[in-house]
């Protein structure tokens, strides 16, 4: 652990020049105590590390001290560089490793690669906190230690016990084999077998972690995005799926599959609406995609999902009725300059 922050404060006098003893605590979230304590060390390893006083004084390496990355073009470079904003390393609690690595690997670079590359990033954005209609993406809350400690058991391949609430339940002490970690739309999951049998766990769910000594149970090699798409299709295939027959117009056609869990017929109507036979999670999901479509759906079965689109559709036109107007219809009141 100590290398690593010996690296990083090397790194970072190399980037930013001369630094403060408060300022290197404050980046690598140690005490001043250990930067000064760090400082002697890297001189006694031959480090040309010099301290300056006065005001504006600190600490700085000799301009000659860097080191050079060759064969990375600018592309390949820009290519790390953005990837280290995404959230994966997060989910995972890989977070201060990812900062410590885009350290590295822009300290290695070329002075005018270095420059080009960091700049050309600046104007790349990869899944910002809101949408284009500002619907928030919540972030989940992990655990660096829980989620650390089921990463080791992953990558070592052993056996885990994982303490872990289950929607509407209690949470309880499982033993699985874990096989992989996926981050989809900033939510990471826990592939593993429990029993023999796929499960699939939320990170967030996961509120404690053990890795055991055991050799998990699982096959040497593995195609993790094969596997994350049949547990994708069986979980659209399974639970109290609802299917629907639905008008839809062509406009509005590619809204409605997207909200769907899948199409399974299509066919063009004589006036040029496309009739859909979808399927979707469960009655709540149904009636909460379709009355995102309006007049631009028409639901033709089942029949209580006609009945509650048009009971809502009631419950709406009833709040926002006009009043009767106390004057007669129509009548126009102006107001008085005294009111």
């Amino acid at each position: 652990m100590r290398a690593d922050r010996l690296v990083s404060l090397v790194l970072l006098l190399r980037q930013r020049g001369r630094m403060t003893a408060d300022a290197l605590a404050h980046e690598l979230e140690v005490s001043t105590r250990t930067v000064l304590r760090d400082i002697e060390a890297l001189s006694v390893a031959g480090v040309p590390v010099y301290a300056e006083r006065g005001r504006h004084g600190g600490f700085a390496l000799l301009p000659d001290f860097q080191t050079a990355l060759t064969g990375l073009n600018h592309d390949e470079a820009l290519a790390l560089l953005v990837a280290g904003s995404r959230r994966g390393a997060q989910l995972f609690g890989l977070g201060s490793a990812l900062a410590s690595a885009m350290l590295k690997v822009v300290d290695a670079l070329p002075e005018d690669l270095r420059d080009n590359a960091a700049g050309a990033a600046q104007r790349l954005l990869v899944d910002p906190e809101t949408d284009l209609f500002s619907r928030r993406v919540a972030p989940e809350e992990l655990s660096d230690a829980t989620v650390a400690e089921v990463r080791r058991a992953v990558l070592a391949g052993h056996r885990l016990r994982i303490h872990y609430e289950a929607v509407g339940q209690t949470p309880k002490w499982r033993t699985v084999d874990p096989i992989g970690l996926v981050t989809v739309r900033e939510q990471g999951y826990l592939l593993a077998k429990r029993a023999g049998e796929d499960r699939t766990y939320r990170l967030s769910r996961v509120l404690a972690a053990e890795e055991l000594d055991e050799p998990a149970q699982r096959p040497d090699t593995l195609d993790l995005d094969r596997a994350w798409q049949e547990r994708n299709a069986r979980f659209r295939t399974g639970g109290d799926q609802v299917a629907v027959l639905v008008r839809v117009d062509p406009a509005r056609r590619e809204h409605l599959v997207g909200t769907a869990l899948a199409v399974c017929a299509e066919e063009t109507d004589a006036d040029g609406w496309i009739r859909l036979n979808v399927t979707f999670q469960d009655s709540r999901h149904a009636e909460w995609a379709l009355w995102q479509h309006a007049m631009d759906a028409e639901v033709l079965a089942p029949q209580w999902l006609r009945t509650t689109l048009h009971e809502r559709a009631v419950s709406i036109a009833t709040r926002y009725a006009c009043p009767e107007m106390p004057y007669g219809r129509g009548a126009i009141l102006v107001a008085s300059p005294h009111d």
